[in-house]
């Protein structure tokens, strides 16, 4: 079993909530069945959503923590949620598959279940690629995360729309300086033409004198 495939069950729980543009998917229990469709079939209480919420808000400051340099801080929390969701693993052959592991088998609660998954998988991935892998996107103002495994550690944007939307903004702000650095110059060679107005008063005295 590939445990590090699991954080993405962490990046698709932080994503349900976007505090800086107020959005939030994950207030219901019909939208926590979608996020835990991989799961399989279950029963979700109001109970889930509010502890799933809580998973959320803790893997969120991983992220924030990692992007802004504090690892000590990232692994604190990270830790503090692997205690408290521990993996609970089982060998099974459900469904007429082969022998394989389940993880998380037997938890309380299918929050619980979920939590013990992504915060397992975030640790892997973590632990494996490093810290400075688990993202927060730079397309302002979307602070969606994600998990940066490209060979050279250059992902910033959550997404290829972000990445876009980014680099069209920039190209715009180019623009706009290059064309407030033009009006400037164009100002300046304009005003050069014209009699300086610091000329000297000596210079002054004597174009009168030679004008009597």
């Amino acid at each position: 079993m590939e445990l590090a495939s699991y954080a993405d069950r962490a990046v698709s729980l932080v994503n349900t909530a976007d505090p800086y543009r107020h959005r939030d998917t994950l207030t219901t229990c019909e939208q926590a069945k979608e996020l835990l469709a991989p799961e399989g079939r279950c029963r979700v209480t109001n109970a889930d959503v509010a502890e799933l919420r809580a998973i959320r808000d803790r893997l969120r400051e991983v992220f924030d923590a990692a992007e802004s340099g504090r690892v000590p801080r990232a692994v604190q929390v990270l830790n503090s949620l692997m205690k408290q969701y521990p993996i609970r693993p089982v060998v099974t052959d459900h469904d007429g598959a082969s022998w394989h592991l389940h993880l998380a088998e037997g938890a309380p609660t299918i929050a619980a279940v979920y939590g013990a998954k992504a915060a397992m998988g975030l640790a892997v991935q973590a632990t494996e690629l490093g810290f400075d892998r688990l993202g927060v996107c730079q397309a302002a103002p979307c602070r969606e995360v994600f998990i940066d495994t490209s060979t050279n550690r250059s992902r910033r944007y959550c997404s290829d729309r972000c990445a876009t939307r980014a680099n069209v903004a920039a190209y715009r702000a180019r623009r706009k300086e290059q064309a407030r650095a033009a009006a400037a110059n164009e100002a300046a060679q304009s005003g050069s033409s014209e009699v300086p107005a610091t000329a000297s008063p000596s210079k002054v005295m004597a174009g009168a004198s030679h004008g009597r």
